[in-house]
């Protein structure tokens, strides 16, 4: 009963339009992916990563758990697909960062909703990460490179954006919808390639089809919600 409870708390806050959208994505890639035999770790991967990023979107801490089992099978991907920059950055980054995430999220929550309190970069915070993001993605493309790499300037921009935007993602800042949607254009671009060249990964790419039009869908549902708070007396 306290699992039942706990997911309908998780849930409860979910407007009409998102209990009816949400799950209908789900089994449209799983339908699709049946349908087409696709690899079953690409499935996996594609559930838990939408999962994650509605949830994280929500503001939900259980983001996480599914963000953790998606993070593994997506490395395994990478590695099979030589997009290596893709693989130190799953399997060395996100899987940490996620673990610190149930705990600094965890700190941050509105007690009513058990949503986390969302926050902003500062001006100066944001020359000072996009400065730092652009010059770190110019030395590890030259870096893949020299290992041989696929598509070493699209995995070493995606790469560094993400080692951004995950950092923002835990810190609960809002900009972090805007770094998304340039990883998310970007690893799409990366997988249609990968589909093109005989990878069967249907499900990652349509993943990352979902995962564009999420990170517009929650930053507009974020911006929303600082507006609000901003014109409150």
């Amino acid at each position: 009963m306290k699992l039942i409870n706990l997911i309908k708390s998780e849930f409860s806050d979910f407007g009409q339009k998102e209990r009816i959208i949400f799950p209908l994505l789900i089994c449209f890639i799983i339908i699709l992916s049946v349908i087409t035999k696709d690899n079953k770790i690409a499935l996996i991967s594609a559930i838990c990563g939408i999962s994650y990023t509605i949830l994280a979107g929500k503001g939900k801490v259980s983001c996480y758990f599914l963000g953790i089992t998606g993070t593994i099978c997506y490395s395994y991907l990478a590695f099979k697909n030589g997009f290596y920059g893709n693989l130190l950055l799953y399997s060395l980054y996100y899987l940490p960062m996620e673990i610190i995430g149930i705990y600094k999220w965890n700190k941050h929550l509105k007690k009513e909703s058990r949503e986390i309190i969302k926050t902003k970069l500062s001006k100066k915070e944001r020359i000072i990460y996009f400065s730092v993001t652009i010059a770190a993605s110019i030395l590890l493309w030259i870096g893949l490179n020299v290992f041989g790499g696929k598509t070493a300037i699209l995995d070493s921009t995606a790469t560094v954006f993400s080692v951004l935007g995950q950092l923002l993602t835990v810190k609960r800042c809002i900009e972090q919808w805007y770094i998304w949607f340039i990883v998310n254009i970007i690893s799409l671009f990366m997988w249609i390639i990968a589909y093109i060249n005989g990878s069967n990964c249907l499900a990652t790419v349509i993943m990352w089809f979902v995962y564009v039009i999420l990170s517009i869908y929650f930053l507009k549902n974020w911006e929303k919600e600082f507006h609000i708070i901003k014109n409150t007396p």
